[in-house]
């Protein structure tokens, strides 16, 4: 049996799932949200929409360097699953065009209908009733008809090279100038700047709306008068939009980032999306002008771009066809302290977000920036919201004469332009703004607050699996904790010494990082837990994050699986790791969890022969994560804090509504509830959890100054 173990080769491609197609299948569980009639009708079209949003950004990064490499005859296998980028492109054809065909189908047949049924109706332009039909003609003249710009495309004329993601009309006329008949082509930007639904006026108690291109079209003979009109038709391009960036010879890097953001704009295209109903000719005039292939050709039945649905969902009443809120709660760790120090120093603390409130991270930042003993604050910024409190605080520190240093990722994709603008109001203030390593992403989440007291300094430390990010703490799951223990401090300033100067990686006294070390970390772990399982008392892993594709970590796994050690992993997204094979992956389940909040945690729970330990990271575990960002992890050594983990864990392994287990063939199929089994709903779970504990607030003082400011004042 030994012998066997030691003769496994763990390089098989059969072990493995490409990346690209577990990405997909991913998409789909979304979609599955979409299609669950237990879901709110206005979530089902949120679904529909954010798997639309994610199409888009699959296609833009992924398909477009599959592509590229395609092009430049690299068809090599990639080293897990062993697919060819052409193999890989063809297959993602195929399933990409069997979800789209779903997603409308999905839209037509179930979403549509409901929304009819509670009087929501979308109506085209032969429709509209007179009242209507006037309103429409007023608001084409008064809004519309001005910004649109007819280009026509003959000798002459190019073809335009059109926006990415833009959605556009096709026009074919027939010229009749000088009495000869001639076949025309033109195109039509739909104008991204105006609403893409228009609401018309209420009639018999409905709430009528009528799409921006619906509108566009009845009207586009008003652009080519003395034009007979033969068709008009909606097509959409996605293009390329990877930024290749040669940082080492760049002299100003966000000068460089700002140059190639605008390039982005106009990058090959790599898919055009049409109606249905389209004719050859035009679509043949399109596929010719964009050198696009048939295979990357979507022809639907409904609305281009449903991504737009999603500010739809918006619009306000109808509460009944959305979730029930769930507002997120006071921290019970916060409660019975007067400062936000105060509570810190008399213990670490840990937030769960959305379920918890954010509110203590916005006002750790508030409170440093004013009060008088602190000296300096050290940030990583990531990903922030458009009006952001942090953001606000940090300049409102500098401009209060504290040492404010904030490192801010420009090359957070398709964060790049919110970044340059956060970058430059900061140095304005004052900040001193730092942009990483050259080569690297800075992924870590960390602020460093230096205050003084009692004539010594003290090193308050947040660190956390999330972004600072006010408005998607709302919806994304994350963990926060808060420290004033002095290891920690003193690798908080490890980190921003790095950051910012010429250190060597130093020798950490509770964090590991990436690039240098983290890896081998959780490989050290994991081989600890080998060590320590025995046939009577099997090791124990469990692991939460949002994607699994390194193939020395997961070759780590099989080892571990392979020596009777049970691991169960919760991924909500990509997992290349091919579960329930025979003497390789046997001991070791994969579940994905796709509910209203985005899961985004990221926990590492290790048994270790009876002496527990838990990590949270700002890291999945992706190559990409262990090699080219700049990433931490960090134990979280508190008894009643690893308890609370545990704890998660536990409800995550058991939620039995919104989980999907991942088979041995690379499917996943949902978990339900056995018969007499209790449901078991992870994140409403936690939320009431929050509740309960938000009740006690009434009992014991909570901390006064936890409204944040939000401006500069």
């Amino acid at each position: 049996m030994e012998e066997n173990k030691k003769n496994i080769n763990y390089d098989c491609i059969d072990y493995y799932i490409n990346r690209e197609l577990s990405w997909l299948n991913f998409n789909k569980r979304v979609l599955e949200e979409a299609e669950d009639t237990n879901t709110p009708v206005f979530e089902r079209l949120k679904f529909l929409s954010i798997c639309s949003s994610n199409l888009d950004e699959f296609f833009m990064v992924r398909v477009a360097n599959l592509t590229d490499q395609e092009k430049h005859g690299i068809n090599t296998p990639e080293n897990k699953a062993g697919m060819t980028p052409t193999q890989q492109l063809n297959a993602i054809s195929e399933e990409t065009h069997i979800m789209v065909e779903k997603q409308y189908d999905i839209l037509n047949n179930q979403i549509l209908p409901l929304l009819k049924n509670n009087k929501i109706i979308f109506l085209k332009s032969k429709d509209l009733s007179v009242g209507q039909a006037k309103f429409v003609h007023r608001y084409f003249y008064d809004q519309i008809y001005p910004v649109l710009t007819p280009m026509a495309v003959d000798a002459g004329r190019p073809f335009p090279l059109l926006l990415n993601k833009s959605v556009n009309l096709a026009v074919l006329l027939e010229s009749t100038k000088d009495d000869k008949s001639e076949i025309l082509f033109a195109v039509v930007q739909v104008p991204s700047l105006l609403p893409r639904f228009i609401q018309l006026p209420m009639e018999n108690g409905q709430l009528n709306f009528i799409l921006l291109e619906d509108v566009i079209c009845n009207y586009v003979d008003f652009l080519f008068k003395g034009n007979r009109i033969l068709s008009v038709q909606p097509f959409r391009i996605t293009r390329s939009a990877d930024i290749n960036l040669d940082e080492e010879g760049a002299e100003d890097l966000l000068e460089e980032i700002e140059k190639e953001l605008k390039k982005r704009k106009w990058g090959s295209a790599i898919r055009l999306e049409i109606k249905k109903d389209m004719e050859e000719y035009t679509r043949s005039i399109l596929l010719e002008s964009l050198e696009v292939d048939n295979k990357d050709v979507y022809a639907v039945d409904g609305p281009l771009d449903l991504a737009f649905f999603l500010k739809f969902t918006q619009i306000p009443g109808f509460e009944d066809l959305r979730y029930q809120d769930l507002p997120p709660q006071p921290p019970l760790d916060f409660m019975g302290e007067n400062t936000i120090f105060e509570a810190i120093s008399s213990k670490d603390i840990l937030v769960h977000h959305p379920y918890e409130s954010f509110d203590p991270v916005i006002h750790f930042v508030n409170q440093a920036a004013d009060d008088p003993e602190v000296l300096a604050i050290k940030q990583t910024l990531y990903r922030v919201s458009g009006d952001s409190p942090i953001v606000n605080a940090l300049a409102r520190a500098a401009e209060n004469g504290k040492q404010v240093t904030v490192l801010v990722e420009l090359k957070a994709r398709f964060d790049e332009e919110n970044n340059i603008v956060w970058a430059k109001k900061l140095e304005k203030a004052g900040c001193h703004v730092i942009y990483g390593l050259v080569g690297l992403k800075t992924h870590c989440k960390i602020i460093l607050v230096v205050r003084r007291e009692k004539g010594k300094l003290v090193r308050y430390v947040h660190l956390g699996t999330g972004n600072y990010n006010d408005s998607t703490a709302r919806l994304y799951t994350d963990i926060g904790v808060f420290t004033s223990n002095e290891m920690f401090g003193i690798d908080a300033s490890y980190i921003f010494n790095h950051l910012s100067g010429y250190s060597k990686t130093p020798k950490w006294k509770k964090i590991s990082a990436a690039p240098s070390g983290l890896r081998e970390k959780f490989i050290e772990l994991i081989e600890n837990e080998i060590e320590k399982s025995t046939p009577e008392n099997p090791g124990y892993i469990i692991v939460k994050m949002n994607s699994l594709t390194d193939k020395k970590l997961i070759k780590a796994l099989f080892k571990a699986s392979n020596a009777g050690v049970k691991i169960d992993l919760i991924i909500r997204g990509i997992c290349c790791l091919r579960p329930g094979i025979p003497k390789v992956s046997e001991n070791i389940t994969v579940r994905s969890i796709v509910d209203r909040f985005l899961e985004h945690t990221r926990i590492f729970y290790f048994q270790n022969g009876g002496d527990e330990k838990v990590y949270l990271s700002s890291a999945d575990w992706m190559t990409r994560n262990m090699d080219r960002r700049v990433e931490i992890m960090f134990p979280v050594e508190a008894d009643y804090l690893k308890s609370r983990l545990k704890n998660i864990l536990t409800i995550y392994l058991k939620d039995n509504v919104k989980a999907r287990c991942l088979q041995s063939n690379g499917t996943y199929i949902r978990i339900h509830p056995k018969k007499g089994e209790k449901h078991v709903h992870s994140q409403l779970y936690f939320h009431a959890m929050a509740v309960d504990n938000s009740r006690k607030i009434k009992e014991i003082p909570y901390i006064k100054q936890l409204k944040p400011r939000t401006h500069i004042e």
